[in-house]
């Protein structure tokens, strides 16, 4: 883990919340919005493009702004003390 700042508020850097991304692929009715079939990674098929976004998302604690966390690092390195 690495020093982070809130590219926001711009005083936060110490409490965030991590929220872990956890990847559900799946194939919905377009009328009722009900899971109509689950996938795996290998049985997603040619028309479902895999997750490629990052693990993980920051959330800062003081202001509540949601990014990735590349965002606050880089705030950090640029800002640092």
């Amino acid at each position: 883990m690495e020093p982070m700042l809130c590219p926001a508020c711009k005083t936060n850097r110490t409490r965030f919340n991590l929220i872990e991304q956890n990847v559900r692929p799946v194939k919905i009715d377009p009328q009722s919005g009900s899971i109509e079939e689950e996938y795996t990674s290998d049985n997603a098929g040619p028309f479902h493009m895999p997750y490629q976004g990052p693990d993980y998302r920051v959330q800062c604690a003081a202001c509540g702004l949601v990014e990735n966390m590349e965002m606050f690092v880089k705030m950090a390195q640029s800002q640092s003390i």
